[in-house]
């Protein structure tokens, strides 16, 4: 396919989002499929600038949200702002020119190449990056004249990331952008979302991985069953576990949870898959408590292990499961 079928206009400068500097908004957002609530009356706002991260497991509701907010899918009830404005009201086709999206799958021509590819999503748009410095923004210079069907599949993730960024959008949403990925890969597409934050774009991601979500967004909600269960930046959440490690141990016996909350230096406990999960305050009062309570019961210790406290264990302490679990 000849390149010269796409060709590139200038780029324009960024569009206004809305006055109050929100650049998304949405107020009791609800869907259904059949008997199954997807998304249950969910509220969230994302500012101009800001990366802002769903973190939840799969079957939460993330990427049903944005479908909705994306205008996919129409919500069963509920407000959606986006950009300062509203879906289905005449202005689609203009707000369509203003984000970039890249979904948990994107199916790809395998037979173009990759400059024919981000160049055939070029001329979908009316403003947008030159395709050569999107290729090379992707990392993807010595690959432009390979067929998308013998990538691997942290250069088809980058691909389809770059194709969401060649309209140079105001508005990034990128669902499950690392899905899959070695850690290399993945670092990659973390430079990219950056890059692109650096430059005065609004991005909101969806993940599961906590490690994500505490790199790359200002702040994150915690969505559970269609809802938000908890919201702030990642050191806000992480915070408010009021605990600053985690010590998980496992015994030859059952002890009793509600003791050992009353351990010096101990401010939660649970138990995970046979295991006991305790927010630590102090760890130079707790871990000696514990291992002395242990000896007093004649209880064989297994395992201990323990770690700083990260998002993950705010959703374990939320809801009692872990964040991959479905």
């Amino acid at each position: 396919m000849s390149e010269d079928l796409f060709p590139t206009p200038a780029p324009v400068s960024r569009g206004p989002v809305a006055a109050d500097g929100v650049a998304l908004r949405c107020r009791g957002l609800v869907k259904r499929y059949a008997d199954v609530v997807a998304v249950a009356g969910l509220d969230l706002e994302v500012r101009e600038g800001e990366c802002f991260g769903l973190l939840g497991p799969n079957g939460a509701g993330k990427t049903t949200t944005l479908e909705i907010l994306e205008g996919l899918i129409e919500p069963d009830d509920g407000l959606v702002e986006v950009l300062g404005h509203r879906w289905g009201t005449g202005e689609d086709r203009a707000l369509r020119q203003r984000l970039g999206t890249q979904l948990q799958e994107t199916q790809l021509a395998e037979k173009l190449t990759v400059a024919e590819t981000v160049r055939l999503f070029r001329s979908f748009y009316r403003r947008g990056r030159a395709v050569e410095d999107v290729i090379r923004l992707a990392g993807l210079e010595e690959k432009r004249r390979a067929r998308v069907g013998k990538l691997s599949g942290g250069q088809k993730q980058r691909l389809a990331l770059a194709c969401a960024l060649v309209p140079d959008p105001d508005l990034l949403f990128l669902d499950e952008p690392t899905t899959g990925l070695d850690p290399q890969a993945r670092l990659r597409v973390w430079e990219l979302v950056e890059h692109f934050r650096a430059s005065g774009g609004t991005v909101l991601l969806t993940t599961h991985y906590m490690e994500e979500a505490a790199h790359l967004c200002d702040r994150v909600a915690v969505v559970d069953h269609g809802k938000i269960i908890a919201q702030g930046s990642p050191e806000e959440l992480v915070a408010s576990l009021g605990a600053q490690q985690i010590l998980e141990f496992r015994t030859a016996s059952e002890l009793p949870a509600g003791e050992l909350e009353a351990l010096p230096g101990i401010c939660g406990v649970q138990t995970k898959n046979g295991s006991y999960v305790l927010c630590i305050e102090r760890i130079g009062a707790a871990l000696p408590a514990l291992l002395v309570e242990l000896q007093r019961r004649g209880v064989e210790l297994e395992s201990l292990q323990t770690h700083q406290a990260t998002l993950e264990d705010v959703f374990v302490n939320l809801t009692g499961r872990a964040l991959r679990d479905g």
